[in-house]
């Protein structure tokens, strides 16, 4: 069965846990963008480094059942969306 606390439990990690203990996602995203674009030798933008999270939180989720690798899921396909230069 759906559990759908999930996403509110992903936004409240976006909104104020994860806020609160690592400052702005951008910004913080944005650094390591930066040190993945230098180590990778081409460029990778904040927006590429929220979806790859959300790439390991689906590789973690394989196998063994962790709730909180299905809620930062949720809360990294928040953030990259908001981030997204889409339109």
């Amino acid at each position: 069965m759906t559990d759908w606390r999930i996403a509110a439990d992903a936004l409240d990690l976006v909104q104020r846990d994860r806020q609160r203990d690592y400052g702005d996602a951008a910004h913080n995203l944005g650094r390591i963008a930066g040190l993945w674009s230098a180590y990778l030798g081409h460029q990778v933008d904040d927006h590429d480094v929220a979806q790859m999270m959300v790439l390991v939180k689906v590789s973690r989720s394989k196998g063994n059942y962790r709730r909180d690798n299905y809620v930062d899921a949720v809360a990294y396909t928040l953030i990259a969306e908001g981030l997204c230069d889409c339109d």
